[in-house]
């Protein structure tokens, strides 16, 4: 996983945090979604990651007029074979990378939802496998930008962390200038792992230690986010679940075998922040959803793991 981060380093300058994240999503087999404004290498940063794992990888432009076989797959019938053939559709791949996912319609960013959860799809009463590893890396622009949708809560529900790339420091942005001014730095990015690899290291980040305090530390937090006069939607048991093999990931990368408290405070932001809803008091009140995940952090009392 360094030789990976390291490559794609070469290709996102400044955004080792951001990198480190979605590297901790793919070893817990979850899905990232990427937000920000345009430009800031939200795409890139996807391509990047699919680059340095010889892998599949597709990629998904959601528009408006994109349907959901364009997704899935279609069934389509032969002359020859006097049969219907499922033709795969986009998400048959190890890596997806969805493009701007909400420019699509509610409609078709549910066509998602079977396989991110299950990692299956089903068509025609006949369901299909996906290999692995599987991993779903969405980018969306803010939703104030025109011409996009509201992800419904569901399909929200079920990426494991969301980031925000932010704009690059001055010195990384005239990094950029000097490498990326003259050519595509993807085109110099080898593959440094194989997907083979990776699911080898998915199973090593399964064995991970974590410890019974830290395990409430982790439904501490999330109870805190039900319970909130602050947020009208709280976390679900599937951020605990997707919280705790984070977790893993995160101290695997780490090079520990043990989860510690500290895992879950630097992980609790980027996995609980796009599942909640704030109240309207709250939003009355100008405070956002990270301010409020903050305190409620805060709050609750860190474990003793020794």
């Amino acid at each position: 996983m360094e030789k990976v981060r390291g490559a794609i380093e070469h290709v996102i300058e400044g955004k080792t945090d951001q990198i480190k994240l979605a590297l901790v999503v793919l070893l817990a087999e979850g899905h990232l979604l990427v937000e920000d404004v345009p430009g800031v290498g939200k795409t890139m940063l996807a391509r990047a990651m699919g680059r340095a794992i010889d892998c599949k990888v597709n990629r998904l432009q959601f528009t408006p007029d994109l349907l959901p076989s364009d997704i899935t797959g279609v069934s389509i019938y032969s002359q020859a074979t006097r049969e219907f053939e499922f033709k795969p559709g986009g998400i048959f791949a190890n890596i997806v990378v969805g493009d701007e996912i909400n420019r699509a319609s509610p409609k078709t960013q549910s066509a998602l939802l079977e396989a991110m959860a299950e990692r299956q799809v089903s068509s025609d009463g006949i369901t299909h496998t996906l290999d692995r590893p599987f991993m779903v890396i969405a980018t969306q622009n803010p939703i104030e930008m025109e011409g996009t949708y509201p992800l419904p809560e569901a399909q929200r529900d079920r990426f494991m962390a969301r980031i925000e790339m932010g704009y690059p420091t001055r010195s990384a942005e005239l990094d950029m200038l000097d490498h990326h001014g003259a050519r595509d730095p993807l085109a110099d990015l080898e593959p440094v792992a194989s997907g083979e690899q990776v699911v080898n290291l998915i199973k090593i980040c399964r064995e991970v230690y974590v410890a019974d305090p830290v395990k409430n530390y982790i439904v501490d937090i999330v109870t805190k986010t039900r319970a909130s006069e602050d947020l009208r939607l709280g976390a679900s048991p599937r951020s605990s679940l997707a919280l705790l093999r984070a977790v893993r990931a995160r101290a695997a990368m780490e090079g520990r075998d043990y989860a510690i408290p500290e895992d879950v405070q630097v992980l609790a932001l980027p996995v609980l922040a796009h599942r909640v809803l704030p109240s309207t008091a709250s939003q009355l009140g100008g405070r956002t959803v990270t301010e409020i995940l903050e305190g409620l952090v805060a709050s609750v009392e860190l474990p003793d793991h020794r």
